[in-house]
């Protein structure tokens, strides 16, 4: 699922909601809010075989909480038991700009 679909609640099914959930517990830890708001994960897709591939960007190539911020997307899902691998892939394109911020990102961050 893309992020458009994850920021529209009312259209996952459960299993998608609980993936939803727990990506939205995963807060960024220089910025305060969850990666969803922000607009860092671009995919997050469960395969049958149990693995949840997330395509995730940063805020910058140089980002210095990039290995806490997969640890912390690793550890969300250690309890699911639909979940038996997390993998996280990091991209940059398209890069991350301040459009991809939700509302309520712009609201906590000062950028309205």
């Amino acid at each position: 699922m893309d992020l458009e679909k994850m920021r529209d609640t009312k259209s996952l099914n459960d299993e998608e909601r609980m993936i939803v959930d727990r990506l939205s517990n995963v807060i960024d830890p220089e910025l305060g809010v969850d990666l969803i708001n922000l607009g860092l994960i671009y995919r997050a897709d469960l395969t049958g075989e149990g693995i949840l591939k997330i395509l995730l960007t940063l805020t910058t190539p140089m980002c210095p909480m990039a290995d806490v911020i997969v640890d912390e997307l690793n550890g969300t899902f250690e309890d699911v038991p639909q979940v038996n691998n997390v993998e996280v892939t990091i991209t940059f394109d398209p890069p991350w700009s301040l459009d991809k911020l939700s509302r309520y990102a712009k609201i906590a961050l000062g950028v309205m």
